[in-house]
């Protein structure tokens, strides 16, 4: 008995027009590729046009050139088309000092329920070290005391282009990324940010909303833009809180929520469900 063929993912955004599904599932169909899932969505604001399908070759695979070569010659000429497989993609994990979201990734993926494989994590500072060598991933510290801020990001994008990811997760990193270390992963950075945002930005966020009053506090998952905190937002999530909280179980509450948040985000990026559209994102669930 043969084995199954792998799940391909088929991804398309471009100016809306009369006959896109057609056009796009007519490809499918001629190539024998069976869709068992698809979705579809048109921003009426830009009149842009979202696709995504998981399809199964019903007999030998297509190519996946030939496929996006066959879906770009029936759609409009700015289309952009994407078609990958379906596979564990490989992440870098950046961190400083907090665990948590770390932690989360970490054992996500040491029992499969993480749609990626953490390949090394980088951090600039060692106190993470035992927690991540019990799941054998590779870690790297990577200090900056005593360097210039483009000395240790040099060192920094070293380590990770040495695992060559596809994508790179910000797990609580605490320090700034410049344009250039930016554009080497263009919109391939996931970053998790402690609030809404904007909001109580700069040091101590989480005494800025105890001293006022706040009733949710929440986390927000995006991906890295050269404006500080301003890219296109992937999951955000809320918890309540009331006046009995002090900062530190507000902390604490805090940290549960920007753990799963960042786990969503990058669930939903692995699984190629985020579509970029401007400073906004559209997510296929």
């Amino acid at each position: 008995m043969n084995a199954p063929h792998a799940r391909e993912i088929v991804l398309v955004d471009c100016p809306d027009d009369v006959g896109l599904i057609h056009r796009i599932t007519g490809v499918l169909q001629a190539r024998r590729l069976n869709i068992e899932s698809n979705h579809e969505f048109v921003d009426t604001s830009t009149r842009h046009f979202f696709f995504r399908a998981e399809v199964v070759p019903a007999a030998e695979p297509v190519p996946a050139d030939a496929l996006k070569a066959a879906l770009a010659a029936v759609l409009p000429a700015a289309a952009r088309v994407r078609v990958t497989r379906e596979e564990r993609r490989p992440i870098v994990v950046c961190a400083t000092r907090e665990p948590h979201c770390l932690g989360e990734l970490l054992l996500l993926d040491a029992v499969g329920e993480l749609p990626g494989r953490i390949v090394g994590v980088v951090a600039n500072h060692d106190d993470l070290r035992s927690l991540v060598e019990r799941f054998g991933v590779p870690f790297h510290h990577v200090p900056h005391e005593g360097r210039s801020r483009e000395d240790h990001e040099r060192a920094m994008l070293e380590a990770i282009d040495d695992h060559a990811p596809d994508y790179v997760v910000l797990a609580r990193y605490m320090r700034v990324l410049s344009a250039a270390a930016i554009a080497r992963y263009p919109d391939r950075i996931v970053n998790i940010h402690h609030s809404f945002l904007p909001a109580f930005a700069g040091a101590s966020p989480y005494r800025q909303a105890f001293t006022r009053g706040v009733k949710l506090i929440g986390a927000t998952a995006h991906f890295v833009t050269e404006e500080l905190d301003a890219g296109p937002i992937i999951a955000q999530d809320v918890t309540p809180v009331d006046h009995t909280f002090t900062p530190e179980r507000m902390a604490q509450a805090g940290s549960d929520v920007e753990k799963l948040v960042l786990a969503r985000a990058v669930r939903l990026v692995l699984e190629e469900r985020v579509f970029l559209h401007g400073k906004r994102t559209v997510i296929f669930g």
